[in-house]
């Protein structure tokens, strides 16, 4: 009957997230330079949804160009960014044990954006969209192997080490790219933009590909839900209880690395979503997987889409994404970082 409860409660919570967050993609579609009103937006939407026009008759002829063409890709590719960055953090927190471990902090944000960066210089049209998020997965997932290569020892994962393999990892790819901005002449303003992620280039395309990789990355996550629960409480336990530990980690750190990949392929290095979202959904949900996963996911997408809102409507110069959850998200590592220490004093 207890379970039962807690499972009513956790429904409950995921349906006011998702109801939160298309309230927010509301709100969001109507705020700019100019005001949509809300009844407006739907009358478009299920114009576009239904194959209805009769809906906007009443509609000024330039709000339908407005909501679909500007305002709803950009919207929907923060909360899609949003949602696939905070389920990676769920992942790599679960799998590696460290509660710092973030694509940000890993670098493996930092090794998509060398990839991508590597494309975008070189001009490479080979597969025409699909030649930047090919080649950001790529250096995301030779980042994860040089960073899990650093930090083990033995055989087994350093928790303690793990952060400081990706800071180093980083500052190198950091310094790669730098490189490459330094080259890149007239393509350089391209590249410094991107990096620091944004938005404003956001396309019906780049959502479908979004949508596609973080369903995926969920179903992938929540059918190992159960087992990334026994795996947190180690290797000794998980493999006395039957989880094949080496194969299910492999399989998440690319789900996860492959989702982050492409996240910052079509938006940039945007940090600290999966380090905060998690956690705070934590303290809310508990520990479960099972619950943690959807509820951050959807988190992620609310968070991120307010970021940009902020961003885009309310402040008077767009910043870049990437800069304000830096901002954000910085004193947040800090705070995390600094209990995590004093935890170990206890020990």
């Amino acid at each position: 009957m207890m379970t039962y409860n807690v499972d009513k409660k956790n429904l409950l919570f995921i349906g006011c997230l998702t109801a939160t967050l298309l309230l927010t993609i509301i709100i969001s579609s109507g705020m700019g330079y100019m005001q949509i009103h809300w009844q407006d937006i739907l009358r478009v939407i299920g114009a576009q949804l239904f194959g209805t026009p009769e809906l906007t008759v009443n509609v000024e002829p330039s709000i339908p160009y407005v909501v679909m063409d500007v305002r709803l890709p950009r919207i929907l590719t923060a909360a899609l960014v949003g949602a696939g960055l905070a389920l990676s953090g769920v992942i790599y927190q679960g799998i590696l044990l460290n509660p710092l471990a973030d694509p940000y902090t890993l670098g493996i944000s930092s090794g998509a954006a060398f990839g991508a960066s590597v494309a975008l210089l070189a001009n490479l049209t080979i597969w025409s969209q699909f030649s930047t998020p090919l080649f950001a997965f790529v250096g995301a997932i030779a980042t994860l192997i040089i960073v899990m290569r650093l930090s083990t020892f033995n055989g087994q994962i350093s928790a303690q080490t793990l952060i400081l393999s990706g800071v180093i990892v980083g500052a190198i790819l950091s310094a790669g790219i730098s490189f490459m901005k330094y080259v890149a002449d007239e393509q350089v303003a391209i590249i410094i933009f991107w990096l620091m992620g944004s938005f404003a280039s956001s396309t019906w395309s780049g959502v479908f590909l979004l949508l596609v990789t973080v369903i995926i990355g969920l179903l992938m996550a929540l059918y190992f839900a159960r087992d990334l629960n026994i795996m947190s409480l180690g290797k000794r336990s998980s493999d006395s209880l039957g989880v094949e530990t080496a194969s299910i980690r492999k399989i998440l750190l690319l789900s996860a690395s492959f989702v982050t990949a492409i996240c910052v392929a079509l938006t940039g290095i945007i940090g600290f979503i999966g380090l905060i979202v998690p956690h705070l959904m934590r303290y809310i949900v508990g520990p479960d997987n099972r619950k943690l996963l959807p509820a951050s996911a959807l988190a992620g997408a609310i968070l991120l889409l307010i970021a940009d809102t902020i961003t885009r409507a309310v402040l008077p110069i767009e910043v870049p994404i990437g800069v304000l959850t830096a901002l954000i998200g910085g004193p947040f590592f800090c705070v995390i970082f600094r209990q995590k220490q004093k935890g170990r004093a206890y020990e």
